[in-house]
């Protein structure tokens, strides 16, 4: 582990701040790891994206969106715009669940094909949707052998 200064964009407007992270994500519990912190105390749906080199380290940090009690809005667009600009090898999508029930939705499961098929054709693959509620638990569709 080791510590890597990012900058947030949270609620429109810049945060500076520290977090631990692992050298690199090498495994679902590793961007749990990292996903778990900045989304588990948030009372509504929030959707966070990780955009990751060519070796997984992260380069960037990026709220998409911030919903209700259960849902929130996410366009592939938005995803990859983020992923362009941050220059990312690869992403990493996490949202939490407010209820504390990791399982994912079927609209969960339609966000991560749909982000899956538009990063193949941009060529910036989707590495994993990581689910996470308040206790620590996660649902990743990758450990789960669903993407």
């Amino acid at each position: 582990m080791y510590v890597k200064e990012l900058t947030v964009r949270y609620r429109q407007r810049r945060v500076t701040g520290m977090l631990s992270l692992p050298g690199r994500l090498t495994n679902p519990r590793d961007a749990a790891a990292v996903l778990v912190p900045i989304l588990r105390d948030e009372v509504i749906e929030v959707c966070g994206l990780l955009c990751l080199s060519t070796q997984t380290d992260i380069l960037a940090y990026y709220e998409l969106s911030r919903g209700t009690l259960d849902s929130t809005i996410v366009h592939p667009r938005d995803v990859f715009r983020i992923a362009l600009l941050a220059n990312a090898a690869t992403v990493v999508v996490g949202h939490n669940h407010p209820s504390g029930d990791p399982t994912p939705s079927p609209d969960d499961r339609v966000l991560t094909q749909r982000l899956k098929d538009a990063g193949t054709l941009i060529g910036i693959p989707l590495t994993d949707h990581v689910i996470v509620v308040m206790d620590g638990r996660y649902f990743s569709f990758r450990e789960a052998g669903r993407l």
